[in-house]
């Protein structure tokens, strides 16, 4: 019954090692998103997470012997602080499983709680299959990180804490969702205290097991999950989350993880706090829906879940963002081989920014190339794609093709035997909305350009590598050239990796 979730919340023991967490005003969010925006910071907890909340619950449940003899959990890492923290407090030895995918940092920081780690298996499941064997031979008790009545009530203190900080009206809380502890915990006391209310659950379309499960009217297992946003890489909901949520979730929205760097990205502007993928999952979700349903002046909660984000993922979410907020687009243009083409074709594209250009001279007479652009819609695409046809260039809109997003923008290359005379260089040059074009217009049309490579990186100059036909009577007139360019250059004509991967 609900209405013992309510109980439950009311008298969960959490601050032991749980902090009521602040209800942040997201102002750059609000004002793009014309609502008033909230964030939830459980991020901000000692542990990074909220997870920390029904692990402490549920152990403050067991006897004295039952704690002597210790505790076990499966966890892909938010849940193994946790219960490592809670561990500690308790002074209970656990061991802790957890997938060989954990990210390290989640790994680290739950081996410097004094816990037992063991890496086992590629995902949840197979990390508590291999609890349950250790279970009955060590006789250790087990932590379910999700569907426990004690663990859900713990996370329930999130929606006592909500309602607490928020009295004035709220259209929707968004809450991600992996196994459905936090939206059960959330949703039973929110929907008992003010059931107008929306709990909107936010999945990744990847991992999205409670969505087919709410769907179909049953437990689904999933046969396979993506585990970018690990923290809710679940196969199958529990049994008591799914009841709940059948009862008390009013839908639950699915996000790419092209969508989740772009929230990880928002959430940043607004907080200078980077959260990991599940952190962000609540975000990108209440943007699909406010924009879907086109609302305006609403009071909305998105619960920030965690922040245990490992350093070296920030340079695939900083690529994957802005095509997640569908600011930048991809495209493959087919364009004729001739000098001057190229700034024939950037004059089509207009005072558009270029945040790449990959080109690698490969036939006499068409050249392919991989460009990325910062559009303000997906109308400004379309747009753009009729115009380059109306010129004769065939294109095709990469943006969401994933070969295309993850490998073949780094691949554009390789030997060109027909590229004579080629001299290769660096150049630098200010950044600034239209440089690239301007270089290109500086370049002219003098020489022929076999090899072009351009990404913009945010930073206060841009970095091309350039290849240029220059016949051996034209040195002269080519060594003017790039004194008067204007911009800092490097010979790379003799790097061997240019000779290795490129001549």
């Amino acid at each position: 019954m609900l209405q013992e979730y309510l109980k439950k919340i009311l008298t969960a023991h959490v601050y032991d090692v749980a902090e009521e967490t602040p209800l942040d005003y997201a102002s750059n969010l609000s004002s793009r998103f014309d609502n008033n925006i909230w964030l939830k910071r459980e991020d901000e907890q000692a542990v990074f997470s909220f997870k920390c909340r029904g692990a402490y619950n549920k152990m403050s449940q067991l006897s004295r012997a039952q704690l002597k003899k210790g505790v076990i959990a499966a966890s892909a890492g938010n849940h193994a602080q946790g219960v490592a923290l809670s561990g500690q407090v308790l002074s209970t030895p656990t061991v802790i499983v957890m997938p060989r995918t954990t990210p390290t940092i989640k790994v680290d920081a739950v081996a410097m709680r004094g816990a037992e780690v063991i890496l086992h298996g590629d995902n949840y499941d197979d990390a508590y299959g291999q609890v349950e064997n250790l279970m009955h031979k060590r006789k250790l008790n087990f932590v379910h990180p999700f569907d426990d009545p004690y663990t859900i009530a713990g996370q329930g203190t999130i929606g006592f804490e909500l309602l607490k900080q928020h009295v004035d009206d709220i259209h929707a809380i968004f809450v991600p969702i992996g196994g459905g502890g936090l939206i059960a915990g959330v949703s039973a006391y929110v929907k008992q205290v003010r059931p107008g209310v929306k709990i909107i659950g936010v999945q990744s379309d990847d991992s999205d097991a409670m969505y087919q499960s709410l769907k179909a009217g049953r437990r689904v297992r999933l046969k396979e999950v993506g585990i970018f946003a690990d923290g809710t890489a679940v196969r199958q909901v529990g049994r008591e989350t799914f009841r709940i949520a059948r009862k008390c979730v009013d839908e639950v929205v699915r996000v790419s993880n092209d969508e989740i760097c772009a929230a990880i990205k928002d959430v940043f502007e607004d907080t200078r706090s980077i959260m990991e993928p599940s952190g962000a999952l609540s975000v990108a979700g209440m943007k699909s829906y406010l924009g879907r349903h086109k609302l305006k002046d609403k009071n909305v909660i998105a619960i920030t879940s965690g922040a245990n984000m490992n350093f070296d993922r920030l340079r695939h979410v900083s690529e994957r963002a802005e095509i997640g907020e569908r600011r930048e687009a991809i495209l493959a243009v087919t364009i004729p081989e001739r000098p001057g083409s190229f700034r024939q074709f950037c004059a089509i594209l207009g005072d558009r920014n270029i945040t790449e250009f990959n080109y690698r001279y490969a036939d006499p007479d068409q050249a392919h190339v991989f460009v990325g652009l910062q559009i303000g819609s997906t109308r400004e695409v379309d747009n753009l794609l009729r115009d380059l046809r109306r010129h004769d260039y065939a294109t095709m809109d990469l943006t969401d093709n994933e070969m295309a997003k993850l490998h073949v923008r780094h691949l554009v290359g390789g030997h060109a035997p027909f590229a004579d005379n080629e001299r290769i260089y660096r150049f630098e040059f200010p950044e600034r909305p239209g440089a690239l074009m301007n270089f290109l217009e500086h370049m002219g049309e003098d020489w022929n350009i076999s090899l072009f490579h351009y990404r913009n990186h945010g930073a206060e100059v841009g970095r091309v590598l350039c290849g240029l036909q220059v016949p051996p009577a034209e040195k002269p007139q080519f060594r003017a050239f790039l004194k008067d360019l204007g911009y800092a250059y490097s010979d790379e004509t003799d790097n061997p990796v240019y000779r290795l991967f490129l001549a």
